[in-house]
């Protein structure tokens, strides 16, 4: 384990740059002690002749952080990890996307044999093992859950297993068990979603893609299709009560929201609210509050533009199709989320974290009253696809880079 650098935004020496304390700490303004008020700095959008609904729903004012930040390498040699979840003792299970292996790993970085007992993955392109959570009552049960890219006799589709975890010598998953299965099943190797994200009722979301193909898309806003949803599940698979459609004979009961088009972020916040952060097209990621029974408008409404530059969207707002509380063009490329509440960082408490994986960043947000206030770009001299960012049991940021040698990186406040 090695530091692998002191953060700085000027030069290749420590230093500590100055800008907002977040909201949490009584500073109601975006910017201050020396920011110039200006967004951060990226290239033109993709759309221009788009414009937000309301003012600061995209280009929010740059901030950076008062912190110094010192990024240490626990590890290497991971093959495009995916995910990260902490054990009890805080060792951590990590994904391996095209491999579909699981490792743990010790907090010195220290990594296991390859956990036995997964199912096969499709691992090709954005497919493989995804998401990794412990269950709420994981210190009695030892029962994990998993998403993946499962093989199909015609296709593929997004799965959520779940197998109680034996963490020896050898370590291995048994009594597994598919709890979700993402319908109808679609040959794509792209948008499937797999974020998982438990709820303090105990109920599951997932978060799904409607799968990049137009056979897919077309179903993001149609209750009878898992494709561009959000589902709610209890732990063993079985549908809440209270979910919004459960009474509607049209519509799949696990649905909870729709009109997404890919979600690889998603985490809860103080209040228990679950956020997402989820990709455009060419222009147009979003940042988006998630209620249940919301249609969140892929591809009716946005912001982006097909890769070809072709429109997509018939408009960017629409009656009873909610706004994104935020987007970005160009896009950042969302993947990982956690909302910090830790206390290593003070001035981040409540600040959102996203992995960037286009924009090759850890991407800080800073909010007030459920609106952006200001935006940092973290990571950036690494130059490294952001997959996952986790926050530790003591308060530091754990990362994960998208890298054929993928590397865990742990930040702390510089001593």
């Amino acid at each position: 384990m090695r530091p692998l650098l002191f953060l700085t935004l000027l030069s290749t020496t420590l230093l500590t740059a100055r800008a907002c304390e977040s909201p949490a700490q009584g500073d109601s303004s975006p910017h201050g002690n020396g920011a110039d008020g200006g967004p951060v700095e990226t290239g033109p959008p993709n759309v221009p002749e788009n414009k937000p609904a309301f003012a600061g729903q995209t280009r929010a004012s740059a901030v950076t952080s008062n912190t110094s930040i010192e990024v240490t390498e626990l590890a290497r040699g991971f093959v495009l990890p995916w995910a990260l979840a902490f054990l009890p003792d805080r060792r951590m299970l990590v994904t391996e996307k095209p491999t579909g292996k699981l490792y743990i790993v010790s907090a010195d970085g220290r990594k296991s044999p390859a956990v036995s007992g997964l199912p096969p993955v499709d691992g090709r392109e954005q497919g493989g093992l995804l998401d990794v959570e412990l269950g709420p009552d994981y210190a009695q049960s030892h029962l994990i859950y998993w998403t993946y890219y499962e093989p199909r006799a015609r296709g593929n589709g997004l799965t959520v297993a779940r197998g109680r975890l034996t963490s020896g010598a050898a370590p291995s998953v048994n009594k597994v068990q598919v709890i979700f299965r993402m319908q109808p099943t679609l040959k794509s190797t792209k948008h499937a979603g797999g974020r998982l994200v438990f709820a303090p009722d105990g109920n599951l979301f997932v978060t799904l893609g409607e799968r990049f193909i137009l056979k897919g898309r077309v179903q993001a806003r149609d209750l009878a299709s898992h494709l561009g949803k959000i589902v709610r599940i209890k732990p063993d698979g079985t549908v809440p009560k209270d979910n919004p459609y459960v009474a509607n004979r049209s519509a799949r009961p696990e649905i909870w929201t729709s009109g997404h088009r890919n979600i690889l972020a998603a985490a809860l916040d103080a209040r228990a609210r679950l956020w997402i952060a989820e990709m455009g097209p060419q222009g147009g990621d979003e940042l988006n509050l998630i209620a249940p029974g919301k249609d969140y408008g892929w591809p009716t409404i946005g912001y982006g533009e097909e890769y070809s530059g072709a429109p997509i969207h018939e408009s960017t707002q629409a009656p009873g199709l909610e706004q994104p509380v935020y987007y970005w063009d160009p896009v950042i490329s969302p993947s990982g989320m956690t909302i910090y509440s830790g206390a290593l960082f003070p001035e981040w408490e409540g600040n959102f974290f996203i992995g960037g994986l286009s924009s090759t960043a850890l991407v800080r947000l800073v909010l007030k009253g459920d609106r952006v206030v200001g935006e940092e770009r973290i990571l950036t001299e690494l130059g490294a696809r952001i997959r996952e960012v986790v926050q530790g049991p003591e308060g530091a940021l754990y990362v994960l880079t998208d890298e054929a040698d993928g590397r865990l990186l742990k930040l702390t406040p510089a001593k």
